[in-house]
């Protein structure tokens, strides 16, 4: 169906914005050429070029070198290089990760075999959305920071089962494969290696809107504690970094009144390095609006590591004027109505370690994190803490 061809459907709520949008995004692509011209210039192209087989080549020592010692790690601690992990979808379908790890080249094998079938519905994830997943984690996991390229994932060889939901057809809908399950590839990568314990795993969509206007964000949430600190709360993991909107700006442009966004207490995992929490977020609308929600971990919750306990569950509800409490699910689309209350409840992150082996002494707690946290997650972190 062509929405612009049928009767009283325009095909887009607001035409300017999304020429706008599109405008700006053929701007920084000129941005873009117009500064690779002027190295190409300064330097010349065979400089220039030479330098971003340099860049690849690294990034492929790197991630070789991490790849060997984590191989040796698992032999003297299992007695084996195969790793292995497996992660389910609130649907019960199934993410299965076997990694076989070669100490000596320091290569992997990523095998993706049992994992479930596409999907009837649009947490589908085409082959791309796994692997730049995959090549996050392993740019998280290298010790020092290494800028993003295709020679991170040289040393690897990944093995996707077509028409899973990892590969679906071409006609499959896909996306909430974009801002879901590609949360719940990075969940089973880390659990595979070890790194750490589980984030909320989510983006927690929401959508709302009447004929004209339509209002979309993102809901932070908690991230999974890991040797040498706590998870953070409130804040977006892994594979999105987008910012809310202002509680000022909502209210102003939009029929609907934000009543309470704050941290979810006690919803991170407990551990001996804590999970961090989730958020609490309640809309109260003004005008009758479409609701959407498209969230995950509602079912299953964000995994601990080492004897850390898992996170909290999200939950996604409407309260009616009347005082009816209903449970929305983790994907719904309802009619809301002037008075209705719509409460998020965000997933927390999972805890690290045994809670009796908590860290009590805050000099200690601060050598520690000092001598584990280096390299790109450290880096990453710091920088989402200091926004």
């Amino acid at each position: 169906m062509k929405p612009g061809k049928e009767p009283g459907c325009s095909g887009t709520r607001n035409l300017a914005d999304n020429l706008s949008d599109l405008k700006a995004q053929v701007a920084a692509n000129q941005r873009g050429i117009q500064l690779v011209g002027e190295l190409i210039n300064e330097y010349g192209l065979d400089v220039v070029q030479a330098y971003m087989t340099h860049i690849q080549a690294n990034a492929e020592l790197a991630v070789r070198d991490m790849l060997k010692e984590i191989a040796r790690n698992a032999l003297a601690k299992t007695g084996s290089t195969v790793l292995k992990a497996t992660e389910y979808m609130d649907n019960g379908t199934p993410i299965v990760l076997t990694v076989t790890l070669d100490k000596d080249l320091g290569s992997a094998v990523c095998d993706f075999t049992g994992t479930g079938v596409e999907v009837w519905g649009n947490l589908n994830a085409p082959r791309a959305i796994t692997l730049s997943a995959l090549i996050y984690c392993l740019r998280c996991m290298v010790g020092h920071d290494v800028p993003l390229n295709q020679g991170c994932l040289n040393p690897v060889k990944v093995i996707i089962p077509p028409q899973s939901i990892l590969d679906p057809s071409e006609n499959a809908a896909v996306v909430g494969g974009n801002v879901l399950t590609s949360q719940r590839i990075v969940d089973v990568v880390l659990k595979a290696f070890q790194v750490c314990a589980a984030s909320q795993g989510c983006m927690n969509n929401l959508t709302l809107g009447e004929e004209n206007w339509g209002y979309y964000e993102t809901v932070a949430g908690g991230s999974g504690a890991g040797p040498g600190w706590h998870g953070c709360g409130g804040v977006h993991t892994h594979m999105t970094n987008t910012r809310i909107t202002d509680v000022e700006i909502v209210e102003r442009r939009y029929p609907m009144l934000v009543t309470k966004f704050s941290l979810r207490p006690q919803s991170g995992g407990r551990g001996r390095w804590n999970g961090g929490d989730g958020v609490t977020r309640e809309l109260v609308f003004r005008r009758s609006v479409q609701l959407s929600v498209l969230t995950e971990r509602r079912s299953f919750q964000p995994y601990g590591m080492n004897g850390g306990e898992s996170g909290e569950r999200g939950l996604n509800l409407l309260q009616r004027v009347d005082g009816r409490l209903i449970n929305l699910g983790g994907k719904a689309s309802i009619q809301a109505f002037p008075g209705d209350k719509y409460i998020m409840n965000s997933p927390g992150g999972g805890g690290y370690g045994p809670a009796s082996d908590a860290q009590t002494d805050e000099h200690t707690h601060a050598q520690t994190s000092a001598f584990l946290e280096r390299g790109s997650v450290f880096e990453y972190r710091s920088a989402q803490e200091s926004v």
